[in-house]
């Protein structure tokens, strides 16, 4: 906590940038639960410019903007974190085994990885969701899990998005333990008999946590952006479900030359960039505390 107390001190800007954070993710969970239940249904006001009833204004069906922008920043932010974390599982496992085993082991996984950047992202989850969608949903029906049926999608974009996003995170974790694994800690925890697995999750997993950390707050704006195109080019997010991806999108598909409905635009896209601002701050301000030589400029 102290820790924490000096960082905020230290990085002002990280403090307003967990701060923002903070307001945003607040925001998309409880206003939807908060406004009346009538934002959230067709009304006649069709387009309707910003106002007191309606701040962000309507959209093609009459539905109020702001609860529409909150309710998609809960899918944004859920695929992105979700997407992040599934990355940062896999890359730190995959990195760590193969910075720690070396030798023909690590060239081999490597040689994985570098074919792996190759493959075509879009292309990669576009098959996913039209392998997996249906299948999904059939074996939650089957598990009774309903929740899942009108999510599958979600998830399945979920699972791809942070199935592509890990290759960065391993070479990284595997550069910090190919320095850690030749550190006395561990070279003592060889001599005292310690099995491979437990060195690795003891010894030199703690010493890469800040690391990881780091990446996780850089990748969520990663994941973010990519769900938002795919879902703006109608392959994520589908209707009645909204992310701010698909409400740029539906915005996009409203404007015309003798009509420019901003708002459809501008409060989506602007509650967006200022996610991603905030994450990308406190990711700068996570790599320069950590960094020796910024920590020298100090």
């Amino acid at each position: 906590m102290a820790s924490a107390i000096r960082f905020f001190r230290q990085k002002p800007l990280a403090a307003v940038a967990t701060g923002v954070l903070v307001v945003i993710a607040l925001a998309s969970f409880l206003g939807p639960w908060l406004l009346p239940a009538s934002y959230a249904m067709t009304s006649p006001e069709s387009f309707a410019p910003p106002s007191w009833r309606h701040p962000f204004g309507t959209d093609l069906l009459g539905r109020d903007m702001f609860y529409r922008v909150l309710s998609g920043g809960q899918i944004s932010l859920i695929v992105g974190t979700a997407g992040a974390l599934v990355s940062l599982v896999i890359g730190t496992a995959y990195g760590l085994i193969a910075g720690y085993m070396g030798g023909r082991i690590d060239n081999i996984m490597m040689r994985i990885v570098d074919v792996l950047y190759s493959v075509p992202r879009l292309i990669f989850i576009l098959v996913c969701i039209n392998a997996f969608n249906a299948k999904l949903q059939g074996l939650a029906e089957t598990l009774g899990f309903d929740w899942i049926v009108g999510s599958s999608r979600i998830v399945i974009l979920v699972l791809s998005l942070g199935v592509i996003e890990w290759l960065t995170l391993a070479r990284i974790v595997r550069g910090q333990t190919l320095a850690l694994k030749n550190r006395a800690f561990v070279t003592a925890a060889v001599a005292l008999g310690q099995t491979t697995p437990v060195i690795m999750w003891r010894h030199i997993l703690p010493n890469l946590i800040g690391v990881v950390l780091i990446y996780l707050t850089l990748t969520i704006p990663a994941v973010i952006i990519d769900e938002s195109f795919l879902s703006f080019l109608g392959l994520g997010v589908q209707s009645p479900q909204a992310s701010w991806g698909s409400l740029l999108a539906d915005g996009a598909g409203a404007l015309n030359p003798l009509r420019i409905r901003w708002w459809l635009i501008v409060f989506p896209a602007g509650m967006m960039a200022l996610t991603l601002l905030a994450l990308n701050l406190l990711g700068d301000a996570l790599r320069d505390s950590t960094d020796p030589k910024a920590l020298k400029h100090n």
